[in-house]
Formats: structure tokens, C-alpha cells, sequence
């Protein structure tokens, strides 16, 4: 979502087109084999950019998974509209083939729904998916920001299992953990992915003192840094290893476009919290005990 370091296509200019190529490269460098996209991201200058570097290196295609999104759509797309979802077949079809052809590739690996659309037609929908896996445009599809009961809805249209639902999971967001979403990924073998798994940054292994967070955040920030201190890592790397204890296999999406940063949040893997320490982290988290 950030390689083009801007949200407007029209900023996207040799500087930024070579950070994100940096960007790129230093995860693959690290061993990162997801990449996750969305049509919106940039009103598509992100896969663009991404496309540049499938462009450049045609042998990289078969070695990484994309993933990509549809179904937002932003005020005046056409004319006149209003910010809205949109699941209608006709706009997953377009939608998918814009992202091909930005993407320079043949195929998307996970095809997702990006936010719900309380219009949804689970058998339209399906119809959609049958044709773009038939035509081999893409091989799996998913969901993002959805219910459980979303899932089952359109789960119920398909013939084929949905692979994710991205959702946003950290240590600031615990909601997933009891509301049924991580519940149903484990029942039906569902990969979570976490966007934000930093929570937008303050969970963060902090570049300069924090000074704006609420006293729940800093006792948890606190007991973070201890548990970093005692596995030689950074806040980071506990932030994202909470997640990877989880047994439903939490994929977290690390958003830095920062080439240490990538590498550092690697690390995350090598770390296994004692189901001691993981519980500290998620009641620290609550703000309150335990039941």
C-alpha cells in the first residue's frame, strides 16, 4: 500500500519509483514471498510500480505470490457516484483485468474482496470467480474485512473454499481474537492476514521517545520492550511474532517500505513467546484481566 510513497498516481516520480524498487528488492532479499496489493492503493500506481520489477525480472513471477483486491470504489467512479463497495460481476471481471495489466502478469494468485458490500450477491459473485479461475486469471480467492457471517454467506454460493480473510489484528486491535473471525479461520482452514500489524506504527520499535500514548499503551509498549530485551530483538519483531503464535497461522503484512525495517521484521519468525509471555502481551493489550 505505501511503495509509491504517495496516495496520488500523479506524485509518483523517479525518486519514489526507485524507493519502491528498493523497497522490493530489500524483501526479497529477506525471503518475503507475499506481496499484497489492492486496486486502490495508489489508484493503482502500486501495482504498477510492482509490475515494473515483474517486468524487468520475468523469472521472479513463479518464486512470489500476489495478492490483490477489488470492490471499493471512490466517489465520482463514474460520475456522480458516491463512495461505495461493489461486488457486481461485471466489476470483479474489469477490476481483475486492470490489475493484470498493471501488474504485468498473467495471473493473480489470491483474488480478494476488499470491504463488504451489504449488496453482496453470493451467486453473482460466484459466477465472477468460476470465470476468472477458468479463464486462468486467477488461481485462489479471499476475502478482506470480512465477518464471519460474511464469510458463511458467500462461502455457501461457492464450490471451491475462499483461501484468506485479511483483517486488521495487533496487540491495539484484539477484536478478531473473540468475535468468531480467528474461530472461523481455524474451523475452515482460512489463512488470516493481518494488515496494520503494527497498528499503524506505535507498536512499533520506536525511531524517536513517544509522548502521545494513552497509559494503557504505554504499560504494554513497556512490557514489550522488556520481553524484546530478554530475546535480543525489537518491538517490532514482538508485535509480530504475538501474532505468528497464534495457531490459526496469522500471516502478518508488514507495511514499512523501509529496507531495514523489512529486514529487521524477519526476525519475527526465529522468535517463539513462551505461552507465558503471550498472555502478558494480551492482557496488557485488554487493559484488564482475565475473566
Amino acid at each position: 500500500m505505501r511503495i509509491a510513497g504517495t496516495w496520488n498516481p500523479a506524485e509518483v516520480d523517479a525518486e519514489k519509483r526507485r524507493n519502491a524498487h528498493a523497497a522490493l528488492d530489500a524483501a526479497l532479499e529477506a525471503g518475503y514471498t507475499l506481496f499484497d496489493h489492492a486496486d486502490i492503493y495508489a489508484a493503482g500506481a502500486c501495482e504498477t510500480l510492482h509490475g515494473e520489477v515483474l517486468a524487468a525480472n520475468p523469472d521472479l513471477r513463479e518464486r512470489i505470490v500476489i495478492a490483490t483486491k477489488c470492490g471499493i470504489r471512490f466517489p465520482n467512479q463514474p460520475e456522480g457516484s458516491p463512495h461505495r463497495y461493489d461486488f457486481s460481476g461485471e466489476h470483479i471481471r474489469w477490476s481483475c483485468d486492470a490489475s493484470l495489466e498493471r501488474l504485468q502478469t498473467d495471473y493473480i494468485d489470491i483474488y480478494q474482496l476488499h470491504r463488504p458490500d451489504v449488496l453482496m450477491n453470493p451467486r453473482e459473485i460466484a459466477d465472477a470467480f468460476s470465470e476468472l479461475h477458468a479463464a486462468g486469471k486467477v488461481r485462489y480467492f479471499g476475502v478482506s474485512n470480512f465477518s464471519p457471517s460474511f464469510v458463511s454467506a458467500l462461502q455457501s454460493a461457492l464450490d471451491f473454499p475462499l483461501v484468506v480473510n485479511q483483517v486488521e489484528i495487533h496487540l491495539g486491535r484484539l477484536a478478531c481474537f473473540t468475535d468468531g473471525t480467528l474461530d472461523q479461520c481455524l474451523e475452515r482452514t482460512i489463512t488470516p492476514l493481518a494488515w496494520s500489524p503494527l497498528g499503524g506504527g506505535w507498536l512499533g520499535t520506536p525511531k524517536a521517545p513517544q509522548t502521545d500514548l494513552s497509559p494503557k499503551q504505554t504499560a504494554l509498549v513497556e512490557l514489550m520492550d522488556k520481553i524484546a530485551t530478554e530475546h535480543g530483538v525489537g518491538r517490532t519483531e514482538i508485535a509480530l511474532a504475538f501474532l505468528l503464535k497464534h495457531p490459526s497461522g496469522i500471516v502478518p503484512i508488514v507495511g514499512s517500505t523501509r529496507p531495514s525495517a523489512i529486514r529487521d521484521a524477519v526476525r519475527a519468525d526465529d522468535i517463539e513467546l513462551s505461552r507465558d509471555d503471550w498472555y502478558r502481551l494480551y492482557v496488557a493489550a485488554r487493559g484488564e484481566g482475565l475473566p
